[in-house]
C-alpha cells in the first residue's frame, strides 16, 4: 500500500517524534528506577545511549549496517518495547498502551510504504 504523499510525510515525521519519545521515556525510566543518585545518572544516561547506538547500527535511515527488512522491524520492537516496559515501570499504564498502539500503526503504515516502493522499483 503506496502512502499518498503528505501522509508518507506525516508518518515519517510521527516515526521520528516516536523515536525522540522513546529515548526521553528510557531516560525517565533509568531515572526512576534507583534510589542512589549516581545509579540513577547512569541508568538515565545508559538506556537511552544503548537504544541510541543500536538504532543507528541497524534501524536508522542511514545505518552503519544493512539489514534485512525483518531486522529493522526486529530493533524497532526492541526500542519501542523497551520503551512501553519503561512506561510501565514508571506506572503509567495508559502511556503505555497509547505508545504501544501508536507505534505499532506507525511501524505498519511506514513497513507497507516501504514494501509498495520495493515492489514499484524492483
Amino acid at each position: 500500500m503506496k502512502l499518498p504523499a503528505p501522509l508518507h510525510v506525516l508518518n515519517e515525521g510521527l516515526a521520528f517524534l516516536l523515536e525522540l519519545a522513546a529515548l526521553a521515556v528510557l531516560a525517565w525510566w533509568g531515572w526512576e528506577s534507583a534510589e542512589n543518585t549516581a545509579l540513577r545518572l547512569l541508568l538515565a544516561l545508559a538506556a537511552p545511549a544503548v537504544a541510541a547506538v543500536v538504532w543507528g547500527l541497524f534501524a536508522a535511515p542511514r545505518a552503519r549496517f544493512r539489514v534485512p527488512l525483518a531486522g529493522v522491524l526486529a530493533v524497532k520492537a526492541l526500542v519501542f518495547g523497551a520503551a512501553t516496559l519503561a512506561l510501565l515501570g514508571v506506572d503509567r499504564p495508559a502511556w503505555a498502551i497509547a505508545f504501544a498502539a501508536v507505534t505499532l500503526v506507525n511501524t505498519a503504515l511506514a513497513t507497507a510504504d516501504r514494501r509498495a516502493a520495493m515492489h514499484r522499483g524492483a
